[in-house]
């Protein structure tokens, strides 16, 4: 009966440390007033307190295109594809649909398109502003996000060009200024240069300005290291480095006090946004620009890291959703507004309980 009940904490009266002692319920009371366990009490409770949330309009859909009629599967990055421009189109309405509203384009050029000085990035009839009529004319409100470099359109495998084994700059930046005015023409939203080279945002916000592309942004990729982390997406578009490596352009992973140099630069320049990649290796760059610049940060969550997330969820060891989520979330923490991620699609089906 309840007169009898034992209540089965009454031994821990007699084994109390010196700092504790018992309430009025004769249960143990330690000498504690500030609790943070009551604000994780209840779903409601952490749901009214929670400092970040993720959110499908965080997403950038990053989309691999080619000129095949068919999709072809990248074996390093289970669910990715090479889209043909119509698969391209469906895949961006069911992003959209999902509450995910802009999308970046990486192109795989044919080899016999390639050039030292990639022509190619700026035809106008070329696959990106193809790519960017069509989506604009089906879906006007998409927010569509080109990249801004050589090495999809290189001989060479690098992102600017060459010249007895240099990579040059300047020369560089006065292609990239074409490349991304052609984009602007085709209907381009926001351009994304991601070739470092040394000016470049400076130069193109003035091309872009004096042809009249005064509301088309620009988010730098401000803080891009050369990492290991990017075989898969060089598979993607088949842009290893036909010699050599990326380092003399990208940023050393050693280095943190060198992306407040860029970010400066990029802001002085006129960048609209600033981008970190890659993104979970550098969660302590993000935060960095973050607190260093007013401009939004975005994160690039790339290929390496989802394909080690996709791996070890394939072989059973991890909740594929649940790290999904939270690695998502982590960049969200640690200062980015935005995040560039292949997973954007599924886990904005995650977010809206789907799946």
């Amino acid at each position: 009966s309840e007169a009898t009940k034992v209540d089965p904490f009454a031994f821990m009266e007699n084994e109390l440390s010196p700092s504790m002692g018992m309430n009025n319920k004769d249960r143990p009371l330690i000498d504690q007033r500030v609790r943070p366990r009551r604000n994780r009490r209840t779903d409601g409770m952490r749901d009214m307190v929670r400092e970040n949330i993720l959110t499908p309009a965080n997403f950038i859909y990053p989309l691999f295109i080619h000129d095949e009629k068919t999709n072809e599967k990248i074996a390093s990055m289970p669910g990715c594809e090479r889209h043909s421009l119509e698969s391209m189109l469906n895949e961006v309405g069911e992003a959209r649909a999902e509450g995910v509203r802009s999308v970046i384009l990486f192109p795989k050029v044919e080899d016999d398109k390639k050039t030292n000085l990639g022509e190619e990035a700026y035809n106008p009839e070329g696959i990106v502003p193809r790519a960017i009529r069509m989506i604009k004319a089906q879906y006007p409100d998409m927010i569509v996000i080109t990249d801004v470099a050589l090495d999809p359109y290189s001989s060479m495998g690098h992102d600017g060009i060459v010249e007895n084994g240099v990579i040059l700059n300047d020369e560089t930046v006065h292609q990239l200024c074409k490349q991304a005015v052609a984009q602007a023409e085709a209907g381009a939203d926001i351009v994304a240069p991601s070739d470092m080279m040394d000016g470049r945002i400076g130069a193109i916000r003035d091309a872009l300005d004096v042809e009249g592309f005064t509301n088309v942004s620009i988010i730098a990729y401000t803080a891009k290291y050369a990492s290991a982390y990017y075989g898969p997406f060089r598979d993607a578009l088949d842009s290893h480095p036909g010699f050599g490596n990326k380092k003399t352009y990208q940023m050393d992973p050693a280095n943190v006090r060198e992306a407040l140099l860029e970010a400066e630069l990029d802001s002085s320049e006129g960048a609209d946004m600033m981008l970190v990649k890659p993104g979970l290796p550098y969660l302590d760059i993000i935060r960095l620009l973050k607190d260093a610049s007013d401009l939004p940060i975005a994160a690039y969550h790339v290929s390496g890291e989802y394909a080690m997330l996709k791996a070890a969820a394939e072989k059973g060891w991890l909740n594929e959703k649940d790290v999904a989520l939270e690695t998502l979330l982590s960049f969200r923490r640690a200062g980015a507004n935005v995040i560039l991620t292949y997973y954007a699609k599924q886990a904005a089906r995650w977010l809206n309980g789907k799946d």
